[in-house]
């Protein structure tokens, strides 16, 4: 018995290489922001079994959703340090480290999904990239978060006329603050974990996020109207720290790779096939939903867009500009 517990030992630090030596497990940590229920967290969980099953054991991934790390911003610094192996920030937050990315999120810069997808999986990753290597992180893939719509308890927005002096919770994200705010909208920012409160309180009238976390995150329950503003896009992009990076094998690094490809096309899909069905089930849960004429909203983008310029660069949205007008 003493003799086959110490086998057992063994095997639990250890996993057989093809060659028949022994290697010690690798284990990862990934954090991130999306709920529970979330397809980025299913994504996510995909992207495990994936990659454990395919280096037969030899790298395991935990999860760490709903900001169980910390805030995005803390979870992407603690991610570079490499204290974090993996994350997925959206490109707002890795706006940071590289001004390329703050461009993703021009308000009204993308007519629908398939432009967003060919510029941002295409002449994207060419330009902005390498920026992240100098900051210790290595890309892996693009996931999705989505088109960001605005929901308000205070009455149903039309014309842009009708967001004027809202109160609105966004992200510490500027590309959101100056879309609002362009409109007349008085903004706050409020961290997510306590959105519900506020929206509750009545601390804030409304907030603006995808359709997946308007529904997975309920928040229908303090939220009457749903305008489907689409002002923003971003994905949430899947990234390794390069210290964590260095350590695997090129096999193991095309492994991650490609489970992270795969399971972020997956999350893409499952999200955009969901949403028509989200929607109709928001409204049988009271919402009221309406769709505006988007031109009028971003013939008054000017102001957010100069804002943009001055953490971005000008020349930086000249360059995304021109990609985004090539792919039309």
């Amino acid at each position: 018995m003493k003799k086959l517990l110490v086998v057992l030992m063994i095997l639990s630090v250890s996993v057989p290489l093809a060659g028949g030596q022994a290697t010690a497990q690798i284990v990862m940590k990934l954090g991130h922001f999306a709920a529970d229920s979330h397809p980025g967290n299913l994504a996510s969980k995909m992207f495990a079994e994936g990659v454990e099953k395919r280096t037969n054991g030899q790298i395991k991934v935990t999860i760490y959703p709903n900001n169980a790390l910390g805030s995005p911003p803390e979870v992407l610094e603690q991610n570079i340090l490499g204290a974090v192996d993996m994350s997925l920030p959206t490109q707002g937050q890795l706006g940071k480290y590289s001004k390329k990315f703050n461009c993703v999120m021009l308000p009204f810069a993308f007519k629908d999904y398939a432009q967003a997808d060919k510029v941002l999986d295409g002449p994207f990753l060419k330009w902005a990239v390498p920026d992240l290597d100098k900051a210790g992180l290595v890309f892996l893939s693009n996931w999705e978060w989505g088109f960001r719509n605005l929901t308000n308890s205070k009455r149903p927005v039309k014309v842009p006329a009708d967001v004027k002096g809202l109160k609105i919770r966004t992200p510490p994200e500027l590309p959101t603050q100056a879309a609002m705010e362009a409109l007349g909208a008085v903004v706050a920012t409020i961290n997510f974990n306590e959105l519900q409160m506020a929206l509750k309180q009545g601390v804030v009238d409304g907030q603006e996020n995808p359709i997946a976390v308007i529904y997975s995150n309920k928040i229908y329950e303090t939220q009457k109207y749903l305008t489907m503003t689409g002002h923003n896009y971003n994905t949430m992009v899947h990234v390794i720290s390069k210290k964590t990076w260095d350590k695997l094998t090129p096999e193991q690094q095309k492994i991650v790779r490609e489970e992270s490809k795969k399971a972020g096309d997956w999350m893409r899909k499952s999200l955009r096939d969901a949403e028509a069905s989200q929607i109709k089930e928001l409204q049988k849960l009271g919402m009221q939903v309406t769709y505006p004429d988007k031109a009028k909203f971003k013939a008054l983008m000017k102001p957010a867009y100069d804002r943009m310029a001055a953490i971005a660069g000008e020349d930086n949205i000249k360059a995304f500009t021109k990609m985004v007008d090539q792919v039309k």
